[in-house]
């Protein structure tokens, strides 16, 4: 059952969670002093019965903890908090009452497999919710959106949603699945020209000022000629394949007495 001291943690949870802007430090070390306390009081994963209240307030906990984690950009700490909310969101869905942050949630970890390439689990994850709602919930559709207009290759589209999204956490996930968008384009760029207009380079990059396109060009190794206002592209000295003439010849030989052998 949860303790007055476990109560207590969690109502100043709440409190620092839902002011604007999130104290991130202060939620962290609740959490953590949270977790602990779930866990002797076998809430965290719960195997047992256990009372309603206790339940929701565990659930609603992880909740935060898994919005908290998007927020201060830490993924490998929303991957633990939603697959330690799959308890709450499978095995006691008929026991607990909806929760408003659970197609939210759902809808981010979407989302989350998308920016790391995981295709066939998004599939997987889709496959495992109710048909009817997929197309209907905006936090669901948003991401399988997301995932048609990338296999169209119409990224614009993918950067326009950026200020389409259901939820302001899920601009972080938008942010980074274009940082993947831009390095696909950018190696194309590279193996494509030798340069490009920096105007051209912008709008193909979906940079909106010249000083994100210095700073992503930089990190890539381009060169910027303002006064010629082109990007120039690192040229890449050609492989030189060596071949290895005496191993060839040796093999050979050996493959040659084997034959004589044969015969």
């Amino acid at each position: 059952m949860v303790t007055s001291q476990l109560q207590s943690l969690y109502q100043q949870l709440q409190k620092a969670f839902s002011v604007q802007p999130c104290q991130l430090n202060t939620c962290k070390n609740l959490l953590a002093q949270l977790k602990v306390g779930l866990v002797e009081a076998g809430l965290l994963v719960p195997q047992k019965e256990h009372n309603l209240d206790d339940l929701t307030i565990s659930r609603d906990i992880l909740e935060m903890g898994a919005i908290w984690s998007v927020r201060s950009k830490d993924v490998p700490s929303f991957d633990r908090y939603f697959s330690q909310l799959q308890t709450f969101y499978k095995d006691y869905s008929n026991v607990l009452p909806p929760s408003p942050q659970e197609f939210p949630i759902r809808g981010l970890n979407l989302i989350r497999l998308l920016t790391q390439n995981r295709i066939a689990d998004f599939h997987i994850t889709l496959e495992a919710l109710p048909a009817e709602i997929i197309y209907t919930n905006p936090f669901l559709k948003h991401p399988v959106n997301l995932e048609q207009w990338l296999m169209e290759g119409s990224y614009s589209k993918v950067w326009a949603a950026r200020n389409e999204t259901p939820a302001e956490e899920y601009k972080y996930f938008v942010d980074s699945l274009m940082g993947t968008i831009r390095s696909e384009i950018a190696s194309c760029e590279e193996a494509a020209y030798n340069s490009l207009p920096i105007k051209d380079a912008c709008t193909l990059l979906f940079f909106s000022t010249r000083s994100e396109l210095v700073t992503f060009a930089q990190q890539r190794g381009w060169e910027i000629d303002i006064m010629g206002e082109q990007v120039r592209f690192a040229t890449k000295g050609e492989e030189k394949l060596e071949i290895p003439k005496r191993k060839l010849i040796a093999s050979s030989l050996i493959y040659a007495k084997e034959l004589e052998q044969i015969v």
